[in-house]
């Protein structure tokens, strides 16, 4: 027998391994342990979308379908994406995908290669500054900052590093974990730098509709000033918005250009998604508007109440945020997010994300997501105040 060892290549090898799962694996299912530390809400999709799924099912729908997406879903979308942002999304530019996650991997895909520079707005979902390093690529963090007690970029730091070098900028906003939304000016100004060193923008826009302001419908968006030629892909998903998180769909809007190389990729990748699951989701769009309306009331509400209780124990910080699903606190005297989150689940049943898994900007913070009840909040605040006066 060979004395080889068996083994992936060094590039797989030296991924990181997800710390949120480190947590939640070791106490997922428990009945004592209140979970916060994924992000989805605590409310199954809604009926209607479920319905349509199950019609589709019990109809025989399930044979293969269109690399890119049924017609009936991509119109859907860009439908939605065009009123949505005032401006034409051609159907031709829109591919649905087997889930967000699968959208990032097939626009990396696309445009990089090994020894690739790619930067990165961070603290970020480890799955997104993880991505680019299967390929080869190599990635620069730029860090949001915290200025008048508000998660902020700071945008002359970013322009900096987008050097003529640069193959992608990755910004998620609102950003997973902090909240952080980008405003239009910002949008706006990395856009006119980006066209002009040819550098690729990859926009993870799955918390686009939850924005706790409610006086506007979305977070800004690079596809609102989206002009042929420029190096944008969009990614987004049912996950959030939709209460889909388990669906695994989403959709992509790219220049028309790549649509032919994308078929292939997500030949490669997936080949086509489950048409009940594309049913549903078109149903989701056409009809749950009032759904993604509740959802956005629920989170800012049980935001306020979970920063206000967070804030009044003394000793823990909260940065406002834009959006998302999430508050990322930091608690006074605890510099190690793991160890901290796995006391919290071992000594009092309080489930949070380690801030160490959004990498090495997010160590001694903790990401709690209250897309919940407001009564599964008033409990975890009262176990971390247990925790914090033993």
């Amino acid at each position: 027998m060979s004395n080889t060892v068996v083994e992936a290549r060094p590039a797989v090898r030296a991924l990181s391994n997800s710390l949120i799962r480190e947590v939640a694996n070791a106490a997922m299912g428990k009945s004592n342990v209140l979970p916060f530390w994924f992000g989805e809400a605590d409310t199954p999709t809604p009926d209607f979308v479920r319905k349509a799924a199950a019609e589709s099912l019990l109809s025989g729908e399930t044979f293969y379908s269109q690399n890119l997406g049924r017609p009936y879903l991509r119109e859907t979308i860009a439908a939605y994406q065009s009123e949505l942002l005032g401006c034409a999304i051609p159907v031709e530019q829109v591919l649905a995908v087997g889930s967000g996650m699968s959208g990032l991997q097939i626009a990396m895909q696309l445009v990089l290669s090994p020894g690739d520079r790619v930067v990165a707005v961070t603290p970020l979902w480890p799955n997104i500054s993880e991505a680019p390093l299967i390929l080869g690529a190599n990635v620069e963090r730029v860090p949001l900052s915290i200025n008048d007690g508000r998660w902020s970029l700071d945008l002359d730091k970013l322009i900096d590093a987008l050097t003529p070098d640069t193959r992608m900028v990755i910004i998620n906003s609102p950003n997973n974990p902090t909240g952080w939304a980008i405003d239009d000016e910002s949008v706006q100004a990395i856009l006119k730098h980006c066209r002009k060193h040819g550098i690729w923008i990859l926009a993870d826009e799955v918390y686009q509709r939850l924005v706790y302001d409610p006086a506007v419908r979305y977070a800004p968006s690079f596809l609102r000033h989206y002009q042929t030629g420029d190096r944008i892909i969009s990614v987004n998903s049912f996950s959030k918005s939709w209460s889909m998180t388990g669906w695994r769909i989403g959709w992509m809007v790219i220049p028309e250009t790549l649509s032919q190389d994308a078929t292939k990729l997500v030949e490669y990748n997936f080949s086509c998604i489950f048409e009940p699951t594309q049913r549903a989701a078109a149903v989701a769009i056409k009809e749950g508007e009032s759904e993604v309306l509740r959802l956005r009331a629920n989170l800012t509400k049980t935001r306020a109440l979970l920063v206000d209780g967070l804030r009044s124990m003394g000793g823990v910080s909260v940065p406002e945020a834009g959006g998302a699903m999430y508050a990322f606190l930091r608690i006074d005297g605890y510099g190690k997010s793991l160890e901290l989150a796995q006391r919290l689940v071992r000594e009092v049943g309080l489930g949070l994300a380690p801030g160490a898994a959004f990498g090495p900007e997010g160590e001694g913070w903790l990401r709690w997501c209250h897309a919940v009840s407001e009564d599964k909040i008033s409990e975890g605040l009262n176990r971390l105040s247990d925790f914090l006066r033993r």
